[in-house]
């Protein structure tokens, strides 16, 4: 059974930096389509980065520029490395894990990150 667990959160002070991981196990990593979503209070979970197996990465308008998600598929993890950081980003981050043409999907349990001066 895959598992996703996420690290790095935390408080951070608008214009800081974060970088979230993502450690998976129990899956063959370098096969998913791997993705960071984020969910504000009363909001709609939404999807702020993605990565495929190849390494295309794609990105919400409202964190392009600022934010970057990368994968290490020997340590099977997913990074998102966050600048500039807004009271906006202020949201529990979740991992994705995606096997695409199938229903195997994965998720992690999510990490808090507050932007706050």
């Amino acid at each position: 059974q895959g598992q996703l667990v996420e690290s790095g959160g935390g408080l951070v002070q608008p214009g800081g930096s974060l970088r979230l991981s993502c450690a998976a196990s129990g899956i063959m990593f370098s096969m998913y389509a791997m993705g960071w979503y984020r969910q504000a209070p009363g909001k709609q979970r939404e999807l702020v980065a993605g990565i495929t197996r190849s390494g295309t990465t794609n990105y919400v308008d409202s964190v392009k520029g600022r934010f970057t998600i990368s994968r290490d598929n020997g340590k099977k993890t997913v990074y998102l490395q966050m600048n500039s950081l807004k009271p906006d980003d202020t949201a529990v981050y979740y991992c994705n894990a995606r096997l695409l043409g199938t229903t195997a999907e994965f998720w992690g349990q999510g990490t808090q990150v507050t932007v706050s001066s």
